[in-house]
């Protein structure tokens, strides 16, 4: 999962900040994106695609990946930009976002010198390669994935403390069979995206 990296090093580029965001299908909370530099030829074992590994073996790999990299940084966009500009526009601003927020373990402000992007393409200055499923592909991707994941899986569970009924620390936002249920129930709150609610919420109107 180092190939794509190591012809990038072995052309000189030294900041490669990989991007890989989470959430994107959710009916509720951020979209969430990470931007993270890791150290040239490190293979962490386990690295993968977030949604193939246990939320017990994503949080043992979250430390590692934080301890182990160069730079992150995390990109969040809420439910209300979402409404209005749409997920994939969303999506974009989460991960340019992230790339802006990179900063080392004193802080100090990184710019990377290439990017290697989940799927999407970004309207930066910066050389890019996007690649289609990235997060199996690519390690620092794959390692991406995983901090994005945990990050956006702990905001959900803070939100479930305050809207139990929703059960978020179980559905972590997305349309599960309870969150449905839970919205024709009570109806959305501020923290949903209204504009992916209006088949569950005609449902409803029909049904009342």
């Amino acid at each position: 999962m180092l190939e794509i990296e190591q012809e990038l090093w072995d052309k000189g580029y030294e900041n490669i900040a990989c991007i890989d965001e989470v959430g994107r299908g959710c009916l509720a909370g951020d979209v969430v994106a990470c931007a993270i530099v890791m150290p040239k030829g490190l293979l962490i074992e386990g690295v993968n695609d977030s949604k193939k590994l246990s939320p017990k073996k994503r949080d043992k790999l979250y430390d590692i990946i934080m301890e182990s990299c160069v730079a992150v940084g995390i990109g969040k966009i809420d439910c209300k930009t979402i409404d209005e500009v749409n997920i994939k526009n969303a999506t974009k601003l989460a991960m340019k976002l992230a790339i802006e927020n990179l900063r080392d373990k004193d802080g100090k402000k990184i710019m990377p010198d290439h990017l290697l992007i989940d799927a999407e393409k970004l309207d930066l200055d910066i050389p890019q390669l996007n690649i289609i499923k990235g997060d199996e592909k690519c390690h620092g991707i794959a390692a991406a994935s995983i901090i994005a994941k945990v990050t956006r899986d702990r905001q959900m569970e803070k939100l479930d403390n305050q809207y139990p009924q929703y059960k978020f620390a179980k559905n972590k936002g997305y349309g599960t069979k309870d969150h449905r249920t839970a919205l024709l129930e009570y109806g959305p709150i501020e923290i949903h995206r209204n504009t992916f609610l209006t088949k569950i919420l005609n449902k409803n109107i029909k049904t009342t």
